[in-house]
Order: C-alpha cells, then structure tokens, then sequence
C-alpha cells in the first residue's frame, strides 16, 4: 500500500509583504540594492514592494496604483532599478527556496512573467509574401 504524502494548505493570496516576507526582502536589498550616497532620498522601500506587488496582482497601470503606495512613477522606477540590479531574480529565488517546505511548487500553474504577443520582425514563420514578390510577409 503506498504512502500518502502530506499536503500542505495553500497560503492564502498575497496583496502586501508580511514582517516574514519583509524581513526577507530587506536582506536581498540591502545585498543588490543598498542606498545610494548621493541624490534624492528613495520612497519607502517596503510601500514599493506592496505597490508592486498590488501591481502584479491586479494588472492595473503603473500611474493608477492606489495613493497608498507612493507615486506610481516612483514605484515603476523602483521596479525597474530591481530588475537592472538582480533584485528581482534573487527574491524569486529565495521566495522558491520557501515553498520547498511547503512540499514543493506546481509548476503546471507558476508563471512570473506572462509576456505573450505577436513576435516582431516575423521571427521564424516568415515567408515570400505571395501578393508582393519583393518583400516578406507570412
């Protein structure tokens, strides 16, 4: 007879960074994205975070997140500079490195980036246009 496994409960749906979840995340900045020497001070690190988070949840535009974040601009640059620096990556990584404990992750339902559009230039389903000999089309 085989051995059932132990099935976690699903963690409830995140919408704002947890002290847990925080605590994690400062550690990550502090290694990629230390603050810098000079220049204008940065938003709130931790609002960023909600506001991104908020963002990838919803769907909603850079520049209509909620006033409860910070400016949306500031949150977008904020990301951006994340991204530039690893930031991104890393908390990706170590956010998986947790869900092991949790007995692991579907990965049939797990996307971080669902970027899905028409390929540009054509890519490798272009052919001879048959209506103008001179140019490719599809």
């Amino acid at each position: 007879m085989a051995r059932r496994k132990n099935r976690a409960e699903p963690l409830p749906t995140i919408w704002r960074s947890d002290d847990a979840l925080w605590e994690k995340v400062e550690k990550v900045l502090e290694e990629f994205d230390p603050p810098a020497r000079f220049g204008p001070e940065r938003i709130d690190q931790r609002k960023a975070l909600d506001g991104v988070i908020y963002r990838m949840r919803s769907g909603v535009q850079w520049n209509h997140l909620p006033r409860e974040f910070g400016d949306g601009a500031s949150v977008h640059r904020t990301f951006q500079r994340w991204v530039k620096r690893g930031v991104v990556r890393r908390l990706w990584a170590v956010l998986l490195e947790g869900c092991e404990g949790l007995g692991g992750v579907d990965w049939e339902w797990q996307s971080f980036d669902c970027a899905m559009g028409k390929v540009r230039h054509g890519g490798d389903q272009v052919g001879p246009n048959p209506t103008d000999r001179a140019k490719n089309g599809s």
